[in-house]
């Protein structure tokens, strides 16, 4: 009888849902042109890198990039939102985890292009990476940081 007893319990635990085991990484949406490789690189970077990330294919990602912020000059080949925060183009993992624990009161990030060598992206990096600051107020961004 303890033997069923213990059978039956140990099955009824592993059917529970465990919040803690369930959700382990950090939520993202990427929107990306539909025949963009490279954002699909970046996409499985940030899941290598403990990111849960949905990918939204779409035809309007200038309107969205813009429509968070991110002027023209400054956009990347794709707009990620996480936690509050929009995130454009292949800005390093690291960088990202900083933005997320320092929770700047500023719109987001954004590595602007498609540098060689940056993360998604192919070829080797030859020149510093300059992620800017998006400002909630319209003034222009400023560097937020260099890689």
């Amino acid at each position: 009888m303890q033997r069923r007893t213990f059978l039956l319990g140990s099955a009824a635990i592993l059917l529970l849902p465990i919040p803690a085991m369930a959700d382990t990484g950090i939520r993202a949406t990427l929107y990306k042109s539909p025949l963009c490789s490279c954002c699909e690189g970046y996409a499985g970077y940030l899941r290598q890198n403990g990111f849960q990330v949905e990918v939204k294919p779409t035809n309007d990602l200038a309107e969205i990039s813009r429509k968070a912020g991110v002027p023209e000059a400054f956009q990347g080949c794709h707009t990620m939102f996480v936690d509050g925060y929009v995130i454009d183009g292949h800005v390093p993992v690291n960088v990202v985890h900083r933005l997320l624990a320092e929770k700047p009161a500023i719109a987001g990030i954004t590595l602007p292009g498609m540098p060689m060598g940056s993360p998604g992206m192919a070829g080797t990096k030859t020149e510093k990476f300059v992620i800017y600051a998006l400002t909630k107020d319209g003034m222009p961004p400023t560097v937020y940081a260099t890689e």
